[in-house]
């Protein structure tokens, strides 16, 4: 069966709040690399599991104008909020003290409400069906 997956924008109108993402990029080899194979993806799940972090596989921010494969990104299910203490586990799991990555395949994102409700227009029935007979 095809894994189902939903884009991040999506969940965060479902959720109706900023949504947090682990993405993974190799910036050297580009995208070519097996995210099964992600060394720091593998340790981050791990730590996630260890500490009772929620997550799920998730697609990237959804466009109109190109697709991408599943590479790998995690959608983690926690509040982005400073005074929210799995929140800051989460932070400082993933990031350095002073903010950079632990992981340099890694890249940590929140994406704001406000910026998935710019695709709000994807969640009318038939809209990708409509998409694709023009595409």
């Amino acid at each position: 069966m095809p894994q189902l997956l939903n884009h991040i924008d999506h969940i965060g109108r479902q959720k109706q709040r900023d949504v947090l993402t682990v993405e993974f990029h190799n910036f050297e080899i580009g995208f070519t690399d097996d995210y099964r194979k992600n060394q720091a993806r593998t340790a981050i799940l791990a730590a996630f599991d260890a500490n009772g972090i929620p997550y799920q596989e998730c697609a990237g921010y959804a466009s109109e104008t190109r697709f991408d494969s599943y590479r790998g990104q995690i959608y983690i299910d926690v509040l982005f909020d400073r005074a929210n203490p799995r929140y800051l586990k989460v932070e400082g799991l993933l990031e350095n003290a002073d903010g950079t990555m632990k992981f340099d395949t890694a890249w940590f994102r929140a994406y704001s409400l406000d910026y998935c409700m710019k695709n709000a227009h994807h969640d009318v029935p038939g809209f990708w069906d409509r998409l694709m007979e023009t595409f």
